[in-house]
This record gives C-alpha cells, structure tokens and sequence, in this order.
C-alpha cells in the first residue's frame, strides 16, 4: 500500500466485517518524540488472543475461503520498516483495537495519505456505522463524528 490511509482504510473495513457499530481512529504526529501513532478501536465481534497475534501472520485469515489477509501484517511490516510496531488488543464479544507506531522522520515512513478519502469511503459505503477520526499535529487538532448531533439552532 502506497500510504497510511489505505492501511487505516483496510483495517476499518475489517471492522466493518466484524460487525462494528463504532470505528475510532485516532493519528498523533509527535515530531518531537519522533513517533506517529496510529490507532483504530472498534466494537466488533473481536477475537481470542491466539487469533489476534496470528492475525499478523501475512498466511492467516478469518475470511473463509476468500484467501489470505494481508492488511494487517502489510501494517506491522509497514510500522516495523521505520523501527515501530504494531499491536493488536482484543476480547472476544467486546471488539478489537489496533496501535500501530511508526519513527515518523524515518526515510522508510509512508505518507499518511488522504485520510479524507479514506473516511469518507467508510462513512458514505457504511452510514449505519459511526466513525470517530481525531488526528493531532502538535497543538493542532482535528476531530469528525459521523453521528455528532448538530446543535446548531434555526
């Protein structure tokens, strides 16, 4: 994969077949700890720990019969190549996390991408999901809610 939202964007689709209801992706870019963290939390149908650490194997799949999953051990290869890592945090029935952290001025690093375009895939092909995006640079701070109540008055 070309860049990082593409990664986050296959991770969520994961989520999306898990049954979630809820997506959380979270980006700190902390050029002063030399660290870009990426998270994606959702409340799906989870998994054991066994299948959680071998869902990084590049061999290891959940989709019966439909080949091999790649996206995940793609990541870890993708955080590991600039002297991060990833891990994966689970429990069956309670959903599944995801922290991937990679050396952010390493010349390995991919761009983070279009983090738009992978939100929007998922909030436009899922509606009935919510997708909670925060991304912090520095003092700067995004933050998008599918669902937040718009409270704006007439």
């Amino acid at each position: 994969m070309e860049s990082l939202s593409l990664h986050i964007l296959d991770v969520a689709e994961n989520s999306v077949r898990a049954g979630a209801k809820r997506i959380e992706i979270n980006i700190v870019e902390d050029e002063e700890n030399d660290a870009l963290t990426v998270s994606i939390k959702d409340d799906g149908c989870g998994m054991e720990s066994a299948k959680a650490t071998a869902s990084l194997d590049p061999f290891f799949t959940t989709k019966d019969g439909k080949g091999v999953g790649l996206g995940l051990s793609l990541l870890a290869q993708a955080s590991r190549a600039t002297g991060g890592d990833t891990t994966i945090r689970s429990e069956k029935g309670r959903g599944t996390e995801i922290t991937a952290v990679f050396g952010y001025g390493h010349p390995d690093r991919q761009p983070i991408g279009s983090m738009a375009e992978s939100i929007a895939a998922v909030v436009v092909g899922h509606p009935e999901i919510r997708m909670i995006y925060n991304h912090q640079h520095g003092i700067n701070t995004y933050h998008f809610d599918s669902h937040a109540e718009d409270k704006t008055e007439a």
